[in-house]
């Protein structure tokens, strides 16, 4: 799955919580996404460790 599919599917979450549920709704779906991320994240590798450079996260590899 492409991340600009995560991030769509991310932002429409977003948006029917804040439409539907109002702010608070807003902010606990924005808030559990983003525990789930890192969770996921960790669970993937890629989490734990040193921090990486949050340049380095949108750059694309260059060869």
């Amino acid at each position: 799955m492409s991340r600009a599919f995560i991030g769509m599917t991310a932002g429409m979450a977003l948006a029917f919580a804040g439409y539907f549920g109002g702010f608070a709704a807003f902010l606990l779906v924005a808030a559990l996404g983003a525990i789930g991320g890192a969770v996921g994240a960790w669970l993937d590798g890629d989490g734990g460790g040193q921090p990486r450079d949050p340049r380095a996260m949108f750059e694309r590899s260059r060869r």
